[in-house]
């Protein structure tokens, strides 16, 4: 069966052919998850709440094509409400003992790339993570944000912009 087939199928109350659909989507959905919240966990629990969200909003949906963006937009949502609900900073120290306990290098760059992203406004930020994180093309992010492509474009434009201004040459964050 073809996605849409199994979309429709999924909108009508098919459980087999949405756990299909999602199944076809689980490393995309991590790995955008993960792109957000930076933890294994919070990415895991973002994708878990997505796919209860949906499947219970699943026979709302009018367009079964859109059922991936749908669902990616839905995943989005979780990772801002979780962003939100921590709205806490992290020490410097605790990222790096965090990602020395998994045996993950982070240089100072990355650090300060994220610290960055995540002071850009929203509109910035998720056209950002969505191109250079999960290396979707423009059109795939408008579908996603329900936005024009120009308007993606403009963000993307921006948003690189804004985010040179605020990391200086040699990667280090300007801290204003």
């Amino acid at each position: 069966m073809e996605d849409l087939e199994l979309a429709q199928a999924a909108c009508r109350g098919d459980e087999s052919a949405f756990h299909a659909l999602v199944t076809g989507q689980r490393r995309r959905l991590y790995g955008i998850a993960y792109s957000y919240l930076h933890n294994e966990n919070d990415a895991l629990e973002a994708v878990q709440e997505t796919v209860c969200r949906a499947w219970s909003k699943c026979g709302r949906l009018r367009n079964p094509e859109m059922f991936v963006t749908w669902l990616i937009r839905i995943l989005i949502n979780c990772c801002v409400d979780e962003q939100k609900r921590r709205k806490r900073v992290i020490p410097y120290e605790e990222i790096q003992h965090k990602h020395s306990k998994t045996g993950e290098m982070v240089s100072d760059s990355k650090l300060d790339l994220e610290r960055a992203l995540n002071r850009m406004k929203p509109k910035y930020r998720h056209v950002l993570i969505l191109k250079y994180y999960q290396d979707m093309t423009v059109a795939e992010i408008a579908r996603v944000l329900d936005c024009p492509e120009g308007t993606v474009k403009t963000r993307l434009h921006q948003g690189l912009k804004l985010l040179r201004q605020k990391i200086e040459p040699g990667g280090a964050a300007i801290h204003v």
